[in-house]
C-alpha cells in the first residue's frame, strides 16, 4: 500500500504540513509507504500566463504519480492538483477540515468581489464539486463537518477522521515566556473574515477585565481590521505570527487561560494542544467545537458575541 499525502504551501499552514507528516511516519509502523508533498510544488498560479511553466508543473506531478504508484492520494484541501489525480483515475480521499460553503460565501462578501476574482470562485466552486463528487472517500475531522457535508452530497463516502498526525507527546510544558499574570492567550489566523470578526468580542471582555492581560499570537490578511482596535487597550499584546510548534509551546506553556474566540470552526486544533498542556479552555459554541469542549467538564463554551458570559467565568 502506498500512500501520497498532499498539503497545502501558504504563509500560515506550517502546523498542517507538520501533523501530515507525522500521520506519514506512523502510516510507516503498519508497513504502509507514504510521501508528503505541497500542491503548490506541482501547479503553477492559476492566472499565470506562462504556459510553459503549467505544462512543466503538470507533467511533474504526473512524472511523480507513475513514479511513486500510490494505491491512494489523499489530499488536505481543495486544491487544482486534485484534476489530474481524478483524470488519472488514482482513488482519491479529501480531509475535510473547514467549513468550504460557509468560508466560500465568506470569501464571496470580502476578497472576491472583484470581476476577475468572482471567476475565479466559480472555477474553484466547479472544482470542489467534483472533487466531492468523485472521490473515493471523504473525511471530515468532525461529526459537524459531516453534517455539512451530508447535507449536500452522498452519504455513502464518508467517515469522521480526527487523527491528523499530531505527536500527543510533543504538548507537554516548555521553557515559559516572560508574561503579565493573570493573562489570557489567543492563538488565531486572520484569513478568513467570518472567523476574525469574533475577535471584536475581546474588546469589551478586555474593558471590563483591565487587570488581566490578553496576549494574541496570529496574522492574516484581515489584521488591520482587527489589531488596531484591540492595541487601544494597554492589557492587550500582540505576539504576531509565533512559528509552530516551538513558539506556540512556549506561549501555551506561559499563559494561564486559552481563549478562541471564532466565527467558524470545523473542529478547533488549537484546542486540543492546549488541552494536551493542562491549560482552562474557554471556546466559542460554534461548529466543532462542542465536540472536544464539553461545557463545564473539560472547558467552557460561549456563545458568539456575548463578552459577559466570559468574563463571569
Amino acid at each position: 500500500m502506498k500512500i501520497l499525502i498532499v498539503g497545502s504551501k501558504t504563509k500560515y499552514s506550517g502546523s498542517r504540513l507538520i501533523h501530515l507528516k507525522h500521520f506519514s511516519y506512523e502510516l510507516e509502523k503498519f508497513g504502509i509507504e507514504s510521501k508528503v508533498v505541497t500542491d503548490m510544488d506541482f501547479l503553477e498560479k492559476s492566472f499565470s500566463l506562462n504556459l510553459r511553466k503549467k505544462i512543466t508543473a503538470s507533467k511533474k506531478l504526473k512524472i511523480l504519480l507513475k513514479t511513486f504508484e500510490p494505491n491512494i492520494v489523499l489530499l488536505d484541501n481543495i486544491s487544482r492538483l486534485a484534476k489530474t489525480v481524478l483524470d488519472e483515475k488514482i482513488p482519491l480521499f479529501l480531509l475535510f477540515r473547514g467549513n468550504y460553503w460557509e468560508q466560500l460565501e465568506w470569501a464571496k462578501k470580502t476578497i472576491y468581489k472583484s470581476p476577475l476574482k468572482f471567476v475565479s470562485v466559480l472555477k474553484d466552486q466547479k472544482l470542489a464539486d467534483r472533487i466531492f463528487k468523485e472521490s473515493a472517500m471523504i473525511l471530515p475531522i468532525s461529526e459537524y463537518m459531516k453534517n455539512e457535508f451530508e447535507m449536500r452530497y452522498s452519504k455513502d463516502k464518508i467517515e469522521v477522521f480526527g487523527a491528523d498526525g499530531r505527536n500527543t507527546s510533543d504538548w507537554i510544558q516548555v521553557e515559559s515566556q516572560k508574561l503579565i499574570h493573570p493573562c489570557v492567550g489567543l492563538v488565531q489566523g486572520f484569513s478568513v473574515w467570518g472567523k476574525t470578526r469574533e475577535l471584536n468580542t475581546l474588546q469589551d471582555v478586555m474593558r471590563k477585565l483591565p487587570n488581566v492581560t490578553f496576549y494574541l499570537a496570529g496574522d492574516g490578511i484581515y489584521r488591520d481590521k482587527i489589531i488596531p482596535k484591540l492595541k487601544k487597550f494597554e492589557n492587550f499584546v500582540w505576539m504576531g505570527n509565533l512559528e509552530y510548534p516551538n513558539e506556540i509551546k512556549k506561549f501555551f506553556s506561559s499563559i494561564d487561560v486559552y481563549l478562541l474566540l471564532s466565527g467558524l470552526e470545523g473542529l478547533g486544533q488549537s484546542i486540543i494542544e492546549s488541552m494536551l498542556m493542562k491549560k482552562p479552555v474557554i471556546a466559542s459554541n460554534i461548529g466543532g467545537i462542542p465536540e472536544i469542549v464539553i461545557d463545564g467538564e473539560t472547558g467552557f463554551l460561549v456563545n458568539l458575541g456575548d463578552s459577559d458570559q466570559i468574563v463571569h467565568l
